[in-house]
Parts: structure tokens; sequence; C-alpha cells
């Protein structure tokens, strides 16, 4: 038997709450470390992110992005680095907005001290961004884009995302934001606002994206050791890719296609995908995936949804990682298509 292949869900921007993964934090002590190291390579920024995720009383609410971006990149990343020192190394690597930079870390295009100084940039950027925010629809982009006026298009309100066929996110500014909203319901089209207080993945962010991609280019970037499938082009992360700056740094203001990502997985392979962060999104989505409805693959994550306490769920999904025959190099199947 080869062996099931271990592929990484790393979510992004809508999948955090306060207080999320402080358990870990508090008694996983290779995540307490890589997390605290990730603090000081952000400098002063670093100890108020800190601050605001153990604190009931944050001083930035956390669905910011100051807050919530950075600390869904450690999380994601601390945990894919306990698993590793497990011993269960992922196959491929599939990191939503965000989780897609946790992605890169993890496979070495850019080490700790550099994804520091990368996540205190893209909140400085994002302290100067447009109000504005995100929406998600319970339809198909086309279903989605119909309703949406071209002036409003115009001013940079455009899908950001499409997380599976029927699941559309909408991104942009205010007010336009806000009359969609009132349109979709209107048309009689479910949908509701993801937590986040700026507008990602909307051409509104072109210039932060800019000065963001800076910051990227002033650190070392690496090929990636680990495959990484992007949700942003939907393919396969190149040597050339993980060299280009603009590649990490573009995706703020570009759609995320997590759909296609997940989906380039092939029908017949066999792996365990865990989701390594907090909300059960990206999970939620991936049991869509054939392999999955076959029951040839698994999906489960390992932080709970809002409300729950972390460690028990931490430890069971350890434990079921554990009972599984995760193969180093995974099954034959394994590879992106």
């Amino acid at each position: 038997m080869t062996g099931r292949g271990l592929v990484l869900l790393l979510p992004g921007q809508g999948s955090q709450y306060q207080g999320m993964a402080v358990e870990l934090y508090e008694r996983e002590p290779v995540f307490a470390t890589v997390a605290d190291e990730f603090f000081a390579a952000m400098g002063p920024e670093g100890k108020l992110v800190r601050n605001d995720w153990l604190s009931d009383t944050p001083g930035v609410p956390i669905d910011d992005g100051t807050r919530a971006q950075p600390l869904l990149f450690i999380i994601g990343y601390a945990i894919g680095t306990v698993l590793h020192s497990r011993g269960l190394q992922p196959v491929r690597l599939i990191g939503h907005s965000v989780g897609e930079l946790a992605a890169a870390a993890l496979a070495g295009v850019f080490d700790l001290p550099a994804a520091g100084r990368i996540l205190a940039a893209r909140s400085r950027v994002l302290a100067g961004a447009p109000a504005g925010g995100m929406l998600a629809v319970a339809a198909a982009p086309a279903t989605v884009e119909a309703v949406v006026d071209p002036v409003w298009a115009a001013k940079g309100l455009v899908v950001g995302a499409v997380n599976a066929p029927a699941q559309t996110i909408l991104t942009g500014p205010e007010p336009e934001l806000s009359l969609v909203e009132e349109a979709l319901w209107t048309a009689g089209l479910t949908s509701r606002r993801v937590r986040s207080a700026q507008p990602f993945h909307s051409p509104v962010l072109n210039a932060a994206a800019d000065v963001f991609e800076q910051a990227v280019a002033a650190e070392r970037l690496r090929p990636p050791r680990i495959p990484i499938t992007s949700a942003w082009t939907g393919r396969p992360v190149e040597s050339a890719d993980g060299l280009r700056p603009a590649f990490w740094a573009r995706q703020m203001a570009e759609p995320v296609r997590f759909w296609e990502a997940v989906s380039s997985l092939p029908d017949d392979g066999e792996f365990t995908m865990v989701e390594a962060g907090p909300g059960n999104l990206l999970s939620v989505i991936a049991r869509r995936h054939p392999s999955v409805r076959a029951r040839r693959s698994e999906v489960f994550g390992l932080l709970p949804t809002e409300g729950k306490a972390a460690w028990p769920v931490w430890l069971a999904g350890l434990e079921k990682l554990a009972e599984q025959s995760i193969s180093p190099r995974g099954s034959q199947n394994c590879s992106a298509r």
C-alpha cells in the first residue's frame, strides 16, 4: 500500500475569529516558538498583533486585515511546522489568499524572518487601503456578475474569488458593495458579508499591491521545495514563479480561484486534506472533490469553528493523522493535473 498524500489547505481572510489557536500557542511548544520568532521579526507591529490576539478586548478588531492577515499566516505556518516535526510532510500546499504566503514560507520560498518583514509590510499597506469589504454569494460567477451594475464594476466591484461552482465572492469599495448587496437580495440571491474590513482581490488594491511588491522584492526568494498549487492561477507554482516578487504580492488585488486549485488534484487520487487554520471553510469546499465523495480521500480541520475549544479538536486531528497511512511522498496519483 502506497499510502495517502497529505495536502495542507491554508485559509485566508474570513476564517479568522478572536482567540483562534491561542490554546495551541499556550500548550504546543513548537507552535509557540515559531509564533514568537515571527512576531519578533515583524518588529514593533508584531508585539501589537500578538497582544491583540491574546486579548479579550483587542485594540484593533480581528476582522481588520492588519490583524487577521498576519495571524492567519502564522497559524497556518506554525501548524505546518508542528506537523513536519512529527514526520508529516505534505505532498502539496494550497493556500487561499494570505494562506498562499503561508504555503510559500512552508515550501521555503522565503524564511520565517523574511516572512515577518513581509507580513509587517502587508499590514502597513493595508492600513492605508480604501474602505470596502467582501460579500459571499450562493451562486455561480456569471449569475452574480449579471447583477453588478457596470458603473459599480468600473469603480472596482468585481468577482474576487470563486470558491466552488456556486460559491462566489464579490469584493470592492463602499458604497458600491452595499448597493450590490441590496440588488442581490432583490434578485433572490442569498449573500452574506465576509469578515473583512478591506476589499481584498479587487483592483482598488492595485496601488497597495505595488507597494507591497517592493517589500517582497527586498527579500531573498527561492524556488518552492514542496509543491504548491496557486489559488491565484489555479496551477502549480513553477520555480520561476517562486522567484518573482510580483507573484506573491499581486494576489492581494487579483481573483482567487480556490475551486480550480482544489479541482486540479486528480479525481482518482488518494489524499488526506487537512485544513491548517481556523474556521473549516476550506474543508467544506474540499469535501466536494470527487475523490472525497468516492471515499478515497478524507478532509478534516485541525482547529474548530468559533466558540469551541481548540485543544480537543487539535488532539483529535493529530490522532486521526497518526492512525492513517500517510505516505512521505504521497500516492502515485497525488500529483496535481
